[in-house]
This record gives structure tokens, sequence and C-alpha cells, in this order.
């Protein structure tokens, strides 16, 4: 059975991810140019809704979150949610990668690879 896209978002979600979707950092927006060219031809929405919370780039065939963590990212009560909002994305099928703003300002090259990486190990899991 395919997984639902939204995985029961509710309304509120789907408002807050269209405000997020039209106020992105400047961090996302650089993302955003490399997985809007579709890398390997798989689709990325930014901003997407699913279960409770909102990924900042999505795709639903891999089953893959890319995150763009600013410094707020950075306070330890935010890094245990972050855990805990990994670990249930997880226990879904879904994996979680996250970027520093930092990495995608100073080593986007390596921020690619890494994204690429965890394509090809997702789609050959699919296989």
């Amino acid at each position: 059975m395919e997984k639902k896209m939204f995985q029961k978002a509710n309304p509120l979600i789907f408002a807050k991810a269209k405000q997020l979707r039209n106020n992105l950092t400047d961090a996302e927006v650089i993302l955003w140019e490399y997985l809007r060219t579709k890398p390997f031809g798989y689709k990325f929405r930014r901003q997407h809704p699913i279960q409770q919370f909102i990924a900042d780039f999505y795709c639903h065939s891999l089953q893959l979150i890319i995150e763009a963590d600013g410094e707020i990212h950075q306070k330890i009560e935010n890094k245990i949610a972050d855990k805990e909002r990994d670990s249930a994305l997880h226990s879904s099928g879904i994996k979680v990668i996250r970027f520093s703003n930092k990495e995608i300002f100073n080593s986007m090259e390596t921020v690619i690879s890494k994204i690429t990486a965890a394509i090809h190990e997702r789609h050959d899991a699919k296989i």
C-alpha cells in the first residue's frame, strides 16, 4: 500500500506551510534552487505538510526529507525537538537529512554530494 503524501496533516498545518513557502530563508532559497531541478528525476516539494510537521523539502517517491537548519536549531530544546520529530518520521519510513545554514552557504558542493548519496540510497532501497 502506497503511503499518503500528507499522512493526515491538518488544515492548520497546510496554512502554515503556505505561509512558509512565501517566506523562505536565504539558505532554503539556495537549497531550493538545486532541488527544483529534480535531481536524478526526483521531484521535491518545499514546505510540505506531513503528519503534524512541515518538512522544508520532501520527495514523496523516496520518502526523503531535507531540512535547512538555522541558528535556532542549535538551542538544546530545539535539538531535542528535532530528534523527536526525526524519530517520529523515521518510524513512518521517512529518512530525514539535515544541513546547517552555514553548510549550505559555505559548502554547497558537499551538501549536494550528501543529497546525491541519500537519493541513491533511497532509490536502491526501493528496487
